[in-house]
C-alpha cells in the first residue's frame, strides 16, 4: 500500500479542526480575532464560528451575493493561520475537477516507454500510483497535515450531483481512491460552504452542517466595515455613503448594492479625492455599485441625478 493507504491506517481522530495553536478559544476570541484581519463579525457569527470549529462540523453559509460569506472564509483562514483551500462550484462540475483525476497524458506515455515484454498489470499498477495522481480542492484539503480552511464557494451553481460527492468528505473525511485505497483526513480541515440560495441544498448536506445565514448589515454595522476596510475615509462621508446604498437597496431594481461594492464605492470616492457624496459624486460614480442600465435609470430617477 502506497503512503496514502499508510494515511488511512493513522486514522481521522489526530488532530481535528477544534484543536491546535491556531483554534479559537472562544466566541468572544473569534470576534477579536476576526477584527484583527478586518472581518467585523457580530455574536452570532462569532458564536457559530466557534460551534464548528469545536465541533469539528462544516458550516454552511447563506444569503445574498456579497454580503461577506466567502469573506468569512478567508478570515478564518487568515485569523488562524490556515492555509485556505478553495473549491469554486459552477454547473458541470465533476468529480475530477473537484477530488482527483491521474494524469491521463503522462500515463500514456508511460505506457509507450514501457518494454514490450513487461507484463500489464506492473505497467498499470505503475501507471495508477502516487505519481500520476492529480490533486484537486478537496482531495488537497483532507491530505494537508496543516491547520487548512476548506471553502466550498457557491455550492447552489453546482449540479445536484456534486451534492453526493461531498457527503463522503463531509461525513467521514475521507476519500476512497478505487486504485490507491481510502484516504482519511489526519487533521481535519475547518470547511466553509458558501450559497447564495439559487436552488436549495440537499437536506442530506444540511445535516452536516451548521447553518449560518447572513444578510445586509445594520446601517451601523455596515459603516463601521466601511471604516475598518477603508482607512483613512471620514466617519462622515462612510455614513453618506451607507445611507444612500440603503436606499438604493430599497428601489425596486435587479441587483442590490452587496457591503463589498459598497467597500468599492468608499474607495472609489477616496481615489477621486472627494470628501462628500453629493448628487454629482453620486451622478459620477453610480456604476461602482448598479451594473445595470435599468437600475441606473430607476436610481437616478428616484434620487432625482441630473443626467
Amino acid at each position: 500500500m502506497t503512503d496514502i493507504g499508510e494515511a488511512a491506517d493513522r486514522g481521522t481522530a489526530a488532530g481535528d479542526a477544534g484543536t491546535g495553536p491556531g483554534a479559537f478559544a472562544s466566541p468572544a476570541d473569534v470576534e477579536r480575532r476576526l477584527a484583527g484581519v478586518r472581518y467585523l463579525a457580530d455574536e452570532a457569527i462569532a458564536t457559530t464560528v466557534y460551534l464548528a470549529q469545536a465541533l469539528g462540523k462544516p458550516l454552511l453559509v447563506e444569503g445574498p451575493a456579497g454580503v461577506g460569506k466567502t469573506e468569512l472564509a478567508k478570515a478564518v483562514a487568515a485569523a488562524t493561520g490556515a492555509e485556505l483551500i478553495r473549491l469554486q462550484c459552477y454547473e458541470g462540475l465533476d468529480e475530477a475537477r473537484a477530488l482527483y483525476e491521474f494524469n491521463y497524458k503522462k500515463q500514456l506515455l508511460a505506457i509507450q516507454a514501457a518494454p514490450s515484454d513487461r507484463a500489464w498489470q506492473e505497467t498499470h499498477d505503475d501507471i495508477f500510483s502516487e505519481e500520476f495522481l492529480l490533486e484537486r480542492p478537496l482531495l488537497a484539503a483532507i491530505r494537508r497535515t496543516d491547520p487548512t480552511v476548506l471553502l466550498i464557494d457557491e455550492a447552489d451553481k453546482a449540479d445536484v450531483e456534486v451534492e453526493g460527492m461531498l457527503l463522503e468528505v463531509l461525513s467521514d473525511f475521507q476519500v476512497t481512491i478505487p486504485e490507491l485505497g481510502t484516504v482519511a483526513a489526519v487533521r481535519r480541515p475547518f470547511v466553509v460552504i458558501t450559497s447564495n440560495a439559487a436552488r436549495e441544498l440537499s437536506e442530506a448536506l444540511k445535516r452536516r452542517c451548521l447553518y449560518l445565514h447572513l444578510g445586509y448589515p445594520a446601517p451601523e454595522r455596515e459603516r463601521d466595515i466601511v471604516l475598518a476596510q477603508v482607512p483613512g475615509i471620514e466617519a462622515e462621508l462612510a455614513e453618506q455613503l451607507v445611507r444612500t446604498v440603503g436606499t438604493l437597496r430599497d428601489l425596486e431594481i435587479k441587483k442590490a448594492p452587496s457591503i463589498a461594492e459598497t467597500v468599492d464605492w468608499a474607495r472609489t470616492l477616496l481615489a477621486l479625492g472627494l470628501d462628500e457624496l453629493d448628487e454629482a459624486a453620486v451622478a459620477r460614480t453610480l456604476g461602482v455599485v448598479l451594473k445595470h442600465v435599468s437600475d441606473q435609470e430607476r436610481a437616478a430617477g428616484e434620487l432625482g441625478l441630473r443626467s
